[in-house]
């Protein structure tokens, strides 16, 4: 997310893990600002760890490039973190997918639609420990 508005909604996402019990660190050079490969935001809470790219949008789907998912993937293998996509249709909550559990487009990049998010996506208490149906990692 490379725009004011992708700021904006990547400080609302640290905000919410940080209200959830995770200590948790936004990378504001991550993307194309670095040749390093970085997520946009790390979180722990001494039992799950996360490499979190996030992405958001008004409610077409996003698309994420195979490259940038393959790199998420590398820092949280590397880093020793679940990696995780984090995705947030406008008034929408955040909903979080492996990158595995994504839909694959023809080309080999990483689609979410909307419809997909709120039906399969785990929330935040999910992926905190906070609800029945939490994330085992």
């Amino acid at each position: 997310m490379a725009s004011r508005k992708g700021d904006r909604r990547e400080r609302e996402l640290v905000n919410k893990l940080d209200a959830n019990g995770f200590a948790v660190m936004r990378a504001p050079a991550s993307g194309s600002a670095t040749e390093r490969d970085l997520p946009d935001v790390i979180a722990g809470n001494g039992e799950r760890f996360y490499a979190i790219e996030a992405k958001a949008s008004s409610g077409r789907p996003i698309y994420l490039d195979a490259a940038e998912v393959a790199s998420l993937q590398y820092f949280a293998d590397s880093f020793g973190a679940e990696a995780l996509i984090a995705v947030r249709f406008d008034r929408e909550a955040w909903y979080f997918f492996e990158p595995d559990e994504l839909y694959r487009t023809d080309g080999g990049n990483y689609r979410v639609k909307k419809e997909t998010a709120l039906s399969e996506g785990w929330d935040l208490h999910a992926i905190a420990g906070q609800s029945e149906q939490s994330r085992l990692f």
